[in-house]
């Protein structure tokens, strides 16, 4: 699956249907880096985000501005010392004129900071969630068109302690930026409703042994928050099944991401009936997002992707939509340290499958959030199933700027749990 998806998208591969006109023909092409998660615990996710870049591509015609695409594919181990040895090479050696990704939290810091020394190149982000790298000491020259990890947490805490009745949760996360900032979302509404967060336990990002976690996670909570993702999850999951585990569970967005739900096994099937939240829904009824998961299955053989595009493929589809939209409105105009093609950027209104996302001053997405429940589908895949649409949600999460303020940032151990903010 992978060989063969991959070829398609070669390390340099020039994606031109043929130009349109001879103007377009002579014009040199628009280079485009893609810094995406190819190894370690979210290849496969990483994967994914690639058919995400293949999908926007072949419904642009490979082309944008009047001018030819060309993608440079750079892999990464979701390290930040990897993307920032990625993003040098596509920047410094390949030459190209933008950078779409990365895939994960801290590589998207690492990204940021990288982006305010090349001041004359855009990066978009790709799907990373981490809630510094927007927030804190913005780049001028740094895109996200997803909401981050926080926002992906909005309407999961209020749902779980006023639908079902999860008074005391107990948190497990992988120990990195990205689920800080999940956990944090989780954490500042849950409590807010009036829930207690008992233990949070932290795992290193590729744990193969989860027997030590599992033996001491408490049996008198009503659930157990799970935030691990790719190899993580199924991993847990089948360490879990085989220990005996039979606690509610929530997930957090990646827990139940389609990379988890269609792992070999029937590990997974402990996620049945499990609530969790994210910037999608697999079974949502829109007609945007209906069309764009038909045009995700007919792009990709049925043995090559999932059965519903993954949030990493959603995410990179998002971006490179973004960017060739803004290349055409500015004529593939790149000149004057890509000005008008930021500027564009700035101020677009995007209409993604997953519904309108605007920009803040900062270039964070403002966008939706789905509370989902995972459910057996008839033909026996699991999918997660929109209970409630949360809108318009800001990087603040609907607080104050001085209120979000004092909450401070991401941690192991903040937000503290209080009921109020």
């Amino acid at each position: 699956m992978t060989s063969r998806f991959l070829g398609s998208l070669s390390v340099v591969a020039l994606l031109a249907a043929g130009a349109t006109a001879a103007s377009a023909q002579d014009a040199d092409p628009i280079k485009i880096g893609v810094l995406n998660a190819l190894e370690g615990t979210y290849a496969v996710p990483g994967q994914d985000g690639n058919r995400g870049i293949e999908l926007a591509l072949r419904e642009h015609d490979h082309m944008a501005g009047g001018r030819k695409i060309e993608i440079i594919i750079q892999s990464t181990d979701t390290t930040p010392d990897s993307a920032l040895r990625g993003a040098r090479k596509l920047v410094e050696q390949d030459g190209v004129d933008l950078v779409i990704g990365p895939l994960s939290g801290s590589e998207g810091i690492a990204i940021r900071d990288y982006s305010k020394t090349q001041p004359n190149v855009t990066f978009i982000n790709g799907i990373s969630g981490a809630m510094e790298t927007t927030l804190v000491d913005p780049s001028p020259n740094f895109f996200r068109f997803n909401i981050d990890g926080a926002q992906w947490s909005k309407g999961l805490g209020d749902y779980v302690y006023n639908e079902k009745g999860y008074q005391t949760v107990a948190t497990i996360g992988e120990d990195y930026s990205f689920i800080y900032t999940q956990v944090f979302g989780f954490v500042t509404e849950f409590c807010a409703a009036g829930g207690e967060i008992t233990d949070r336990f932290w795992v290193p990002l590729g744990t193969k042994d989860f027997g030590s976690i599992i033996a001491a996670l408490p049996d008198d909570v009503d659930a157990i928050y799970l935030g691990l993702g790719g190899g993580d999850a199924v991993n847990f999951l089948n360490q879990y099944q085989q220990a005996g585990g039979e606690a509610n569970l929530i997930g957090g967005t990646i827990m139940v991401d389609g990379s988890v739900l269609t792992s070999e096994g029937k590990a997974k099937e402990a996620l049945i009936g499990v609530p969790s939240s994210g910037p999608q829904a697999d079974t949502w009824d829109d007609p945007r997002w209906q069309a764009y998961v038909k045009a995700y299955q007919d792009a990709f053989p049925e043995d090559e992707r999932f059965p519903t595009p993954s949030l990493f493929a959603t995410g990179y589809y998002n971006a490179t939509n973004a960017a060739l939209q803004c290349l055409d409105t500015v004529g593939g105009d790149l000149s004057d340290g890509e000005k008008k093609f930021m500027d564009c950027l700035s101020n677009l209104k995007l209409e993604a499958p997953t519904g309108l996302i605007t920009l803040d001053e900062n270039r964070q997405a403002i966008g939706s959030n789905f509370v989902t429940e995972v459910q057996e589908q008839p033909d026996g895949t699991l999918q997660n199933v929109p209970v409630k649409v949360v809108e318009n949600i800001n990087q603040t999460l609907g607080l104050s700027p001085e209120a979000f303020a004092a909450l401070g940032l991401p941690s192991r151990e903040n937000p503290e749990c209080k009921s109020s903010y």
